[in-house]
């Protein structure tokens, strides 16, 4: 795992990565003692992060490398498929996943989402159209929707 600090609009991120692609993003500096630092590794994950951040770029192009139980992973793919400025209730997941009573479980692999902001568990929120919990935090989630649905691009307004 080849690992680098991102400075972004919602704070400090952790960013991490195999040979094979993006592993993990995580809120603020989570970088085990002894691990390999490669910036240049992870350039091009940060860089379409930033113009992410900038309103620049509604889709990333690079590979995934994600790993979870069958469950996880169909929950997590279907993620990617949400829209960028849109947004769907769990149950829709579930549904979509052919699983309509499984509304609780796909909030559990949202939660255990490994590539915040790439993998958008942001874009997915309660029934009636409220935002529930996020790894970042609400404000987070907010923001980066706020962000998505153009309504401005300073995330913290």
């Amino acid at each position: 795992m080849r690992y680098s600090l991102m400075n972004s609009s919602i704070g400090l991120l952790t960013i991490a990565s195999t040979e094979n692609g993006l592993a993990a993003i995580h809120f603020g500096a989570s970088i085990p003692t002894g691990a390999t630092i490669d910036e240049a590794a992870n350039r091009v994950y940060t860089e379409q992060l930033e113009e992410y951040f900038e309103g620049r770029r509604t889709q990333f192009d690079f590979p995934l490398d994600f790993h979870g139980t069958p469950f996880q992973v169909a929950v997590w793919r279907e993620l990617v498929n949400i829209p960028y400025g849109e947004t769907r209730t769990y149950g829709e997941i579930a549904k979509k996943l052919g699983r309509p009573g499984a509304a609780r479980a796909v909030g559990m692999a949202n939660h255990d989402n490994p590539i915040a902001i790439v993998i958008p568990c942001h874009r997915v929120v309660g029934h009636n159209g409220m935002l529930t919990g996020y790894a970042g935090g609400l404000p987070i989630k907010r923001a980066l929707l706020t962000l998505e649905q153009g309504q401005g691009q300073s995330l913290f307004t």
